[in-house]
């Protein structure tokens, strides 16, 4: 069995959440940059280059990349063999956000009612995904998720006879909606499976994955490549404006489901497809 104190969770999502939201991840770094070579419309270039120059600009000068804070995600990846010794450890995650985001000076996005709410202006209370998994380690992801992404977000639940066409114009579908309003390029984060409750998490955990990497299965792999495809025919291109590059990456979870229906969440990531991992 080994002990951590919550301090050391506190201080390390504080970190992350600083890290986050100043340094945009190589990995999406690199996918702008590739999709700004390939990219066919020049005002989508330009776009795309004011994406790129505003991710140097916050890095070097320790700013937000986005003015929107975000609600923050936490998953916690906790090892079966691990002890928490302290305060709680939920709290000692909030903790960490609230002094995470006034450090830095990150706006706050949070009420603290979904009615007639007060802004809580320290970004709390974060929202956190714990999952058990073996061995003797804590690994903490931090996801800043703006209001755009989030907001162009769906659910539904198909039946098995409605089969994968219907699955894949509800992701098409659900991008063309949203369209400028999400922020692309994005990255589409979708989980297919699971239950009612279960597969918004599974959508949203797809965004952690580094931009492009594919499903190890290769008929989701094509799916996941199909789909990239199609919604990078719609048009819409970087921040509306037009181009091939409204997508820099498809994302598909699966998991198991019950046989009479399928849930399917579509999660949007925008361009400041913020992120920060670290393991205690």
């Amino acid at each position: 069995m080994r002990h951590i104190d919550v301090r050391e969770v506190a201080d390390a999502v504080q970190a992350l959440c600083q890290k986050a939201n100043t340094i945009l991840p190589p990995d999406v770094y690199r996918a702008l940059q590739a999709a700004n070579a390939n990219e066919a419309s020049s005002v989508g270039q330009m776009a795309l280059q004011q994406i790129l120059d505003n991710a140097d600009y916050a890095q070097s000068e320790g700013l937000a990349l986005c003015q929107d804070g975000g609600v923050t995600i936490v998953f916690l990846d906790v090892g079966q063999e691990v002890h928490f010794i302290g305060e709680s450890l939920e709290e000692a995650v909030h903790s960490g956000v609230r002094q995470g985001y006034q450090a830095s000076f990150l706006r706050g996005s949070m009420l603290d009612r979904p009615f007639n709410g007060k802004n809580t202006t320290d970004n709390t209370p974060a929202i956190i995904h714990t999952r058990i998994v073996p061995g003797d380690h804590v690994t903490i992801t931090v996801l800043p998720k703006g209001g755009g992404g989030d907001n162009g977000s769906q659910m539904q639940m198909f039946t098995p006879a409605e089969g994968i066409q219907a699955i894949r114009d509800f992701v098409l579908n659900t991008v063309a909606k949203a369209g400028p309003g999400a922020c692309p390029p994005l990255i589409v984060g979708i989980g297919i499976g699971g239950s009612f409750d279960s597969v918004g998490v599974l959508a949203k955990r797809s965004l952690l994955r580094d931009v492009g990497t594919l499903h190890p299965d290769p008929d989701i792999k094509a799916l996941e490549e199909d789909w990239l495809h199609h919604i990078n025919q719609l048009g819409i291109g970087p921040q509306g404006y037009g181009g091939r590059t409204t997508a820099l990456a498809v994302h598909i979870e699966t998991y198991s489901r019950h046989i009479a229906s399928i849930p399917v969440a579509v999660n949007l990531q925008c361009h400041s497809a913020r992120k920060g991992t670290a393991t205690l």
